[in-house]
This record gives C-alpha cells, sequence and structure tokens, in this order.
C-alpha cells in the first residue's frame, strides 16, 4: 500500500494541472450530466445502502481536502470556491501495483453539491472503474 507522503505527491502532482491531468476531462455534474450516467433515480433514492462501496475506505482529512483510500482507489474531495460558489471537484485514482493513475475527475456545485449526491456519484464511478479493469484484464487474458 502506498504511504500517505506518496498519495499526497500524487494529489499535488495531478491538482497542479488538473485540466491536463484529467484524461477524459471533468465532469461538470448538472442534471443532464445526471439523466445521461442513468444516476437521476438512485440520487432521490432515500434507502441508505450499508453495503455502499465507499463505506470500505481509510479516512484522511485536512483542512483543504478529504482523502479516501484503500488497497483499489485513491480519492480526494476538495471543496473550493469558484467564481463565488461553493464546488467540489472529487479525483479518482485507480492505485496500480503502487503507481497511482488519475481516472476520473467530476465536480459538484449548486444543488448537487451536498454529501449525499457526492457520495452516490462517487460510487458510480467507482463501480465504473471497476467494471472497466475488469474488461480490460478479461480483454489481456484472452489475448
Amino acid at each position: 500500500m502506498l504511504s500517505a507522503i506518496q498519495i499526497e505527491e500524487a494529489y499535488k502532482g495531478f491538482i497542479s494541472n488538473l485540466p491536463k491531468n484529467a484524461h477524459d476531462g471533468i465532469i461538470f455534474v448538472d442534471l443532464q450530466s445526471l439523466h445521461g450516467l442513468g444516476l437521476l433515480s438512485l440520487i432521490h433514492d432515500e434507502q441508505d445502502n450499508r453495503d455502499n462501496l465507499t463505506q470500505y475506505f481509510h479516512v484522511v482529512e485536512s483542512a483543504e481536502k478529504v482523502t479516501l483510500f484503500n488497497e483499489q482507489f485513491v480519492v480526494w474531495i476538495v471543496p473550493r470556491m469558484e467564481r463565488e460558489t461553493p464546488t467540489t471537484f472529487i479525483l479518482i485514482s485507480l492505485n496500480h501495483q503502487d503507481n497511482l493513475n488519475l481516472e476520473i475527475v467530476f465536480s459538484t456545485s449548486g444543488v448537487y453539491n451536498t454529501p449525499r449526491f457526492v457520495l452516490k456519484i462517487l460510487q458510480h464511478f467507482l463501480l465504473d472503474v471497476l467494471e472497466t479493469e475488469a474488461t480490460l484484464l478479461s480483454m489481456e487474458k484472452s489475448q
């Protein structure tokens, strides 16, 4: 597992030039993106899922950010003010052989900038990364 210093160094590298390091760009969460991701029904689901993937992380909180990490992922939740609007940037990095690869960056603001929304969207993207990795691994094994 990566050390706290390695995780912090990776964060500084990613955040220093976020538009360049987010290879698929920053996903700005709004009604259209929620609809496109098929998350509208999940966002309004009031059930508390105790098997939620996001519960299986170590958490480190600082004044600048919250860092979630486990053997598969490192996630940084970074609150900021963007044009006088509270905004949260979430960086999802895959921990692959103790090397962090930034996979997804999304941003929430306005009515979508609540812990409940952020965690549900995070859950969706974590599962998406796991499914993509499983597909890639399956393709590599078949070749």
